[in-house]
């Protein structure tokens, strides 16, 4: 088996310097919009293929495709030192039987192996026309003068029809309409037919095109049309098209149930498309299967499909999927996920194995809401959350944190670290917000000092552990009684003084009903003080 270890991008799109590494089997990308998911697909794909959006690249070079940082950097520098016009370089590095005559060390790691190397790059032909052009200062990036070199590690030129590695990439979310038909399917279907069944096709057509031109109705509006002769001297009639060869493809519809295949749900859709693709003859014998989102527009039920549908045809092939949904990851296989996020990425596997085997048994997979927000606050139980919920209204103009990216996560406190490398390794901001549990320096102090030195990290807890009169200030409900007036959280909690007459005995409450007076004070319109380690959790995430 042929398959992709390790891909290089440079200056394409989202990635202006970046490599992924790939799993030999199955590979579950995730990560947030706009990281760049869809462009590692479409990178594997135009390296293997040399098409974009289906068109051969050549015709497609456009300012567009470079990564846009790179092209402000080069229209910024001819207005002083004009710098060489950017390229693109994707890179494939592939092991696997079969493989030796792309192997050499062509490559921008200088490594001896085989593999594939797609350029766009400077033409050098239109050396003498571009150094007249730039002296013009150019606002854009002048895309008329590049080539695309597409050669293997030994230097050889290759083409997809040379790759010994083939590639199928199923987008089954994309709708492209073409006079009421899916282009997409269309294309799949046609593909899936042999030649003489091509030619009955357009040969039943070519029949119908003949009845609707005998038919009597269609006669008499014909004539009624050529008896106006105010439309033109020559004859205007209604007729059939059949003036391209498969002119069949841009008027047959797909049905499902003898509904038109436009008119059905989304889901099925998806669902139908994804089917199609993956028997297609073209994936069957392709090496790589990408897949872009399949869960789009899919019920829990139907995502449960769609993934044993996976499982069970693409078990021989390496596969790469993007995707958002905890669901696909999970039922996937978590020890598969490649997690994306600020241009790097890293799998379970880099965590100890300690960590690793608690992320692939936690339920619900919360490190995806983690990787998936721009921040993130952990805390540890409800009560914590709607604490940290309102005390961020407070700061933030009564928006709650999911408004701005944040995540609030509930986590066991005994889990935090574990998170916290995550968040270290992709340098996600991350506070915690805590207990000191009596001892700050054993229980904060001592037990993160691993991290230390992050900047994207942020553990808070008090620094004081007794209050007035002695009392602990352990967890959060005594913290809170510590800043606040009794009377006044009496009152937030609807309850009576007679029955709770000092802070002990309400701190004893709170301790018991730690949702219930956590979400009284969430819902109140009262203020009240927030404890100072949250307030500074706060401002260091809103930094």
């Amino acid at each position: 088996m042929i398959k992709i270890d390790r891909l290089v991008i440079l200056n394409y799109k989202k990635f202006a310097n970046f490599e992924i590494e790939f799993h030999e089997g199955l590979n579950i990308i995730v990560g947030n919009n706009d990281e760049g998911k869809s462009t590692i697909l479409e990178a594997v794909n135009l390296a293997l293929t040399g098409t974009l959006n289906g068109r051969v690249i050549k015709n497609e070079i456009s300012e567009n495709i470079f990564n846009v940082d790179i092209v402000k950097k080069y229209i910024e520098a001819l207005k002083t030192t004009p710098i060489d016009l950017p390229n693109i370089l994707i890179e494939l590095y592939l092991s696997g039987d079969g493989i030796d005559e792309l192997k050499g060390n062509n490559n921008s790691k200088r490594v001896d192996t085989s593999g594939i190397s797609f350029k766009i790059q400077f033409d050098e032909n239109y050396k003498k026309e571009y150094e007249s052009f730039i002296k013009t200062t150019p606002k854009s990036l002048p895309v008329e003068y590049y080539k695309v070199d597409w050669v293997s590690f030994a230097r050889s030129s290759v083409t997809s029809r040379s790759i010994p590695l083939k590639a199928a990439l199923i987008d089954s979310s994309t709708n492209r309409f073409q006079n009421g038909s899916d282009i997409y399917i269309s294309r799949i279907i046609k593909e899936s037919l042999e030649e003489d069944e091509l030619i009955s096709l357009a040969q039943s057509y070519r029949n119908l095109k003949d009845d609707f031109e005998q038919n009597e109705l269609i006669k008499e509006i014909n004539q009624k049309i050529a008896d106006n002769g105010d439309i033109s001297n020559k004859k205007v009639s209604i007729a059939a098209d059949m003036s391209v060869k498969n002119s069949w493809e841009n008027i047959l519809t797909t049905c499902v149930d003898d509904i038109p295949f436009t008119q059905i749900g989304k889901g099925e859709q998806c669902i139908v498309k994804t089917n199609l693709a993956l028997a297609h003859k073209k994936t069957q014998t392709a090496n790589v299967v990408l897949m872009e989102e399949p869960e789009n527009h899919l019920s829990h039920s139907n995502l449960n499909v769609l993934t044993h549908l996976i499982e069970k045809k693409c078990s021989d092939k390496q596969i790469i999927i993007s995707t958002h949904s905890n669901f696909v990851a999970n039922k996937l296989g978590l020890d598969k996920i490649i997690l994306l996020s600020n241009s790097k990425t890293f799998a379970l596997s880099e965590l100890s194995k300690e960590d690793s085997a608690y992320f692939m048994a936690l339920p619900g997979y919360d490190t995806l809401r983690m990787i998936l927000s721009n921040k993130a606050i952990l805390v540890e139980g409800p009560s914590d959350e709607l604490i940290v919920q309102k005390a961020f209204q407070y700061k933030n103009n009564n928006k709650l944190p999911i408004e701005d990216g944040i995540d609030v996560i509930s986590v066991r406190g005994l889990s935090f670290k574990r998170f916290l490398r995550i968040a270290a390794i992709i340098k996600k901001k991350v506070a915690v917000v805590t207990d000191n549990d009596d001892d700050y320096d054993a229980n904060i102090k001592e037990k993160y000092k691993e991290f230390d030195g992050c900047e994207n990290i942020l553990v808070a807890a008090s620094t004081s552990i007794r209050g007035e009169g002695q009392r602990h200030l352990n967890t959060l409900e005594p913290q809170f009684m510590e800043v606040n007036d009794l009377d006044k959280c009496l009152k937030l909690f609807n309850l009576k003084k007679a029955n709770y007459k000092d802070k002990d005995a309400l701190i004893k409450y709170m301790e018991g009903n730690k949702t219930e007076w956590a979400l009284k004070i969430f819902v109140s319109s009262e203020q009240f003080i927030v404890p100072k380690y949250i307030d500074e959790a706060i401002d260091w995430i809103l930094e």
